[in-house]
């Protein structure tokens, strides 16, 4: 990994994968959160036509780093789940929890992946090469499939937000910070409806058809 062309210092890298280990973990922290509070049902149950539900991120991303950062490197994760994408079964199959799947010990999982990553993160160098079991880049360097999982495990919680939200109207990154104006309950439903007004104003000036 370079930046103007010329080798970086070991400083330098060092301070890369810092960074992005620190991207990361503040990604997966906010994720777990995103399940705090919230009914057995809540935290399993779909909240999207394709299925979307907070525990089964959980389980996906698990999945995720067991097999970037132990699979791919020769260091394998004792107890994992599979990803369907690397040769599960059944499609989807990581993507939600069954009943005999406690919250408690999926989400112990996803703790225990994060410290196998950390310690391969820490144990290679970040050009050190990784084969992914699925194509179509078979061989990734370790800087490249640690800024993927940045990527990916911030997508993912930002599903977590909207999945969140219209669970139980709760938002935000962390706790005590809502990422959104201090304003009156009540200046919500009619700011959502200056939006829906606008996305109408605007279909009927293209010339669409405007549902209800």
């Amino acid at each position: 990994m370079t930046t103007t062309g010329e080798s970086n210092t070991p400083d330098q890298l060092d301070t890369v994968k810092r960074d992005l280990k620190l991207y990361l973990q503040d990604a997966r922290d906010a994720l777990l959160w995103k399940l705090e509070g919230l009914s057995e049902y809540d935290v399993r149950r779909p909240v999207t036509p394709s299925g979307t539900n907070l525990l089964g991120v959980v389980k996906h991303l698990t999945g995720a780093e067991a097999v970037y950062f132990g699979e791919s490197f020769g260091r394998p994760f004792d107890g994992g789940p599979g990803l369907w994408v690397a040769g599960a079964a059944e499609a989807n199959d990581d993507l939600w929890a069954r009943p005999d799947e406690s919250r408690e010990a999926l989400i112990a999982d996803y703790r225990r992946v994060w410290a196998h990553t950390d310690a391969t993160i820490d144990a290679l160098p970040l050009d050190a090469l990784g084969r992914v079991p699925w194509p179509p880049r078979h061989r990734l360097t370790l800087g490249r499939i640690l800024l993927h999982m940045v990527a990916e495990t911030q997508r993912h919680t930002g599903q977590a937000d909207v999945v969140r939200e219209l669970l139980d109207g709760s938002t935000g990154l962390r706790p005590g910070d809502a990422v959104l104006p201090e304003v009156s309950p009540d200046w919500w439903p009619a700011h959502h409806a200056r939006v829906e007004r606008a996305a109408r104003d605007a279909a009927r000036a293209a010339g669409e058809s405007v549902p209800g």
